[in-house]
């Protein structure tokens, strides 16, 4: 696997290191490449989330925190300085192969320093029962990136205080705060955090490429739609239903129906669950000018509609979703 380096090492914005992932995914040879990255204080949530669900906009304002959001799944993430962010792009079109594979082997790296890491749930990695590393994904034609937070040394105040999750996340998780959810990995290593960088780095990767200076200019004009107001805040239409669901394993939902004279006329479709697919075309825009029945949506959509846009979801509980 190539180690991708910047030709001078320093700190950007969140949405340079979002983009670069693109410009490697979409520009460079096919094959496995990874790097690691450190951003000032950001919160970045979900490509289906509302930032009002899931931010305290006006906290991180007051604290200087930037506010951004990204095109994986997921839920809402806090970063700083001491945490540092994994990113993997690979020439794979089995995104729920190619994500599983690389919790393994973050997995098996944090092993063989002598922690008891373990892969759970959708996306997390766990140490001694407590989660030091969240991921997600997206895909690419012909490309998947994954990408993930690894919890060094994070002000865990400041991350339960910029982000909102909800009461029924944290219900199912059978805690009382994110507090008691998380851990660092500075409660286990005598390491710093740039030997903790080297040693992950020495032991996924056994090439480096340095990108040019042009190359870093594309990836800046890529990364210019992830300051826009339209990408950070989305467009969020009232509609006339609005429903909320939980499936373990899956994620949270939020569906937004627009039902006209019994006729679905929108959808939207919110949460922190993980795509696979074109939400938009190959499963909501199939909703449109359908009754609004369990019977007539079920007649309107196949298994494979479902099954191939979101991970883990079954047809029979998306239809639950849209009804709860």
């Amino acid at each position: 696997m190539k180690y991708v380096a910047l030709p001078i090492e320093e700190q950007r914005p969140l949405p340079f290191y979002l983009a670069m992932e693109e410009y490697i995914a979409r520009n460079l040879p096919a094959d496995d490449y990874f790097f690691i990255w450190q951003v000032p204080p950001t919160v970045i949530f979900g490509r289906n989330q509302l930032i009002e669900s899931e931010v305290d906009v006006a906290y991180c304002k007051a604290h200087n925190i930037e506010m951004f959001r990204r095109k994986s799944g997921g839920g809402c993430v806090f970063a700083d300085q001491s945490n540092l962010m994994l990113s993997y792009i690979t020439p794979a079109d089995n995104v729920n192969f190619t994500f599983h594979r690389y919790m393994l082997m973050v997995e098996h790296v944090l092993q063989k320093l002598g922690l008891d890491a373990r892969t759970t749930g959708r996306n997390d990695i766990l140490i001694g029962g407590k989660k030091v590393s969240g991921n997600a994904f997206y895909h690419l034609p012909g490309r998947s990136i994954v990408h993930g937070t690894m919890l060094y040394d994070t002000d865990i105040e400041r991350m339960v205080r910029s982000t909102t999750p909800s009461q029924e996340k944290l219900k199912s998780k059978g805690v009382e705060s994110v507090r008691q959810h998380v851990t660092t990995l500075n409660q286990f290593l005598s390491i710093t955090i740039d030997e903790f960088k080297l040693f992950v780095r020495k032991n996924l990767c056994n090439e480096e490429l340095i990108l040019s200076s042009e190359e870093i200019k594309t990836i800046e004009n890529i990364a210019a739609e992830y300051y826009t107001d339209e990408f950070i805040y989305g467009n969020n239409p009232a509609y006339s239903i609005v429903t909320h669901y939980r499936i373990d394993g899956v994620g949270e939902f939020e569906a937004r129906l627009e039902v006209k004279n019994g006729v679905i006329r929108k959808a939207n479709l919110l949460g922190d669950f993980f795509l696979t697919g074109d939400i938009d075309n190959a499963l909501l825009g199939k909703l449109r000018g359908v009754s609004y029945t369990p019977a007539d949506i079920a007649q309107a959509l196949s298994d494979d509609d479902v099954e191939t846009t979101i991970l883990n979801l079954k047809k029979e509980q998306f239809i639950k979703i849209l009804f709860n």
